[in-house]
């Protein structure tokens, strides 16, 4: 390991925090750099830092941005004190590459300088709304594609007629292109509701230091951080309204989660769809075939298991189980700060990562390679009850619920039982079954 940068308080938060858990996420870590260099050059502007001490700042943040050294932030995600010794392991760190930068003819101070004008309660927020806005794009891009891949097939599958379900039980006919065009819609939904998290995300209460009413942070300071920050993020991030109200509440986290899981609902419905449509390959409904990823069994030959979308199932579970940490969090804010910010920022970048990259995967091993057995999607239809609500409107719905009870008990299909006993010629009850 390279020789450590940070400082003694970085040293007694690994001595207060030393579980058996991942390190603070290094997103969160490299948007808390930003705004370490945004915040730099606004205190050189509003006349707090030297112009020396500015650039030597700014260039430590630089190589940290480059280069990330990981090992340099060795903090737990699981620590207490609404994340200030994740935010003084960044202070320290930085502090000391620009203090190696002047060749310690100055000494940086984590304080002092490379913390002049801010506070963890506003730089840690804010740092998490940048880190979680960038995940958000990459997000909408992977959800992006998969909608395209489920279009896609549903302009294949259009003309494929298949028994539609309610209950597991033999419902309508419907055609496996309406299917998939279904769950495309779905989820294109969700990209709306992901546009709504980023500017959730733009709203920063960076300037507000302690508890939100801006002790230490000049005006000046605040115009030019802002100012400076979007230039290095490329973002347009902008100043809240009310700066103690985004210090006290995390509830915009909160939302962002929700509208994770409500995604990863819709996910698990699709994958626990095409488990039960590729179920089989002779005991079960088989109307669909996935692509064989790996062997399925150790003892059983030949079997071959739904992979990916088991996987995206338990996607949602996790992420449904993130979003319950947060809620609680989100909750556990007392009076002017939202204190429990540290677990916040580890589950909710790691739904938002999971998310975009089971979406990835569950798109290229999985949809794109979907089949459809048109003879079982027929022979499931034509075996089915399924015509039975298209017959009412010519036969009503004694009559045919009659011939549903007749078909069930002999093992006829209604086609049999319609035809035969002439209820109706066997082209009019094609024309009527066949005007989907």
């Amino acid at each position: 390991m390279k020789k450590p940068y940070y400082g003694e308080e970085t040293k007694k938060a690994l001595k207060n925090f030393p579980f058996s858990v991942h390190q603070t996420r290094m997103e969160f870590v490299l948007a808390m750099v930003k705004i370490k260099k945004a915040a730099a050059v606004a205190n050189y502007r509003a006349g707090n830092l030297s112009k020396e001490i500015q650039k030597a700042i700014t260039k430590a943040c630089d190589e940290i941005l480059k280069s990330e050294q990981e090992n340099q932030f060795p903090i737990s995600n699981l620590q207490g004190g609404a994340g200030t010794a994740i935010h003084m392991n960044v202070n320290e760190v930085i502090a000391h590459l620009a203090t190696l930068i002047l060749k310690n003819k100055i000494k940086v101070h984590p304080n002092n300088h490379v913390n002049q004008s801010q506070s963890t309660n506003d730089v840690n927020p804010s740092a998490l709304k940048i880190a979680v806005f960038y995940l958000l794009e990459n997000l909408d891009y992977k959800l992006s594609s998969l909608v395209k891949s489920l279009q896609a097939k549903a302009q294949e599958f259009k003309n494929i007629n298949k028994l539609g379900r309610t209950h597991l039980q033999d419902a309508v006919p419907t055609t496996l292109g309406a299917e998939f065009l279904a769950y495309a819609d779905n989820l294109k939904r969700h990209q709306s509701q992901i546009k709504n998290a980023e500017d959730l995300c733009r709203v920063l209460n960076l300037g507000g230091t302690a508890i939100g009413n801006s002790i230490n942070a000049s005006p000046s300071y605040i115009k030019e951080v802002y100012k400076e920050l979007n230039k290095i993020t490329g973002g347009k991030f902008y100043k809240a309204g009310n700066l103690m109200a985004k210090t006290s509440s995390q509830n915009d986290f909160l939302i962002i989660s929700q509208m994770i899981t409500a995604l990863g609902v819709d996910l698990s419905k699709i994958a626990n769809d095409l488990r039960l449509m590729a179920s089989g390959p002779k005991g079960g409904i088989g109307e669909i075939i996935l692509p064989e990823l790996q062997k399925g069994s150790s003892i059983m030959p030949g079997k071959v298991n739904p992979v990916m979308p088991e996987t995206v199932n338990q996607l949602y579970y996790l992420i449904s189980g993130n979003n319950l940490s947060i809620e609680k969090a989100a909750e556990g804010a007392q009076m002017e700060l939202g204190v429990m910010l540290p677990i916040i920022a580890d589950k909710l970048i790691e739904s938002i990562k999971l998310t975009a990259e089971v979406i990835g995967q569950f798109d290229k091993l999985c949809v794109r390679g979907i089949k459809a057995d048109k003879e079982k999607c027929k022979f499931h239809l034509e075996n089915s009850t399924a015509y039975a609500t298209l017959l009412v409107p010519r036969l009503g719905y004694d009559l045919v619920s009659e011939i549903v009870r007749k078909a069930v008990s002999t093992n006829q299909t209604l086609r049999d039982i319609v035809v035969g006993e002439k209820y109706l010629k066997e082209s009019e009850f094609d024309r009527i079954v066949n005007a989907l």
